[in-house]
């Protein structure tokens, strides 16, 4: 039987509004479960406010970084690899554009090539951990099964 408040109306015991910025973060939280966010994505998010309650900047930026590093590369986490190369494709097209502008010199140019040729690299290195990653979670699935 559902609990009843001092005027006999029923009490939902899921709570619906947040109460203060506690309450809130805990609703987006149980919000980011119940649609099926990954996990990783609601620790960065935590992160993200803990950094701007906290002030330090950069706090969210390295949570991300090590959460790829363990989860990710360590771990082989599909998701947090596959967000890494998205980052890197990205940053190699901004070099890429920077590296066709005339507004460097020779030097420069060739400092800038040799960041798109790390890139370059890098992208093809996620492309066989994701490649990995997938293949270990189906071997996975296939032995539970």
């Amino acid at each position: 039987m559902a609990e009843t408040n001092a005027n006999n109306k029923e009490l939902d015991p899921i709570i619906t509004q947040p109460h203060g910025k506690e309450q809130q973060m805990k609703m987006e939280i149980l919000n980011m479960i119940h649609s099926a966010e990954s996990p990783y994505d609601i620790v960065y998010m935590m992160a993200k406010r803990l950094e701007a309650a906290s002030g330090e900047p950069g706090y969210a930026d390295y949570v991300k970084d090590q959460l790829r590093a363990v989860y990710g590369c360590a771990l082989q986490e599909e998701k947090l690899l596959t967000d890494e190369l998205d980052d890197v494709t990205a940053r190699l097209h901004r070099i890429e554009a920077a590296y066709e502008s005339d507004d460097f010199t020779e030097e420069e140019h060739t400092r800038i090539g040799f960041a798109i040729t790390r890139h370059k690299k890098n992208i093809e290195r996620l492309k066989g951990l994701i490649q990995k990653a997938k293949a270990d979670h189906q071997t996975l699935k296939f032995k539970k099964n």
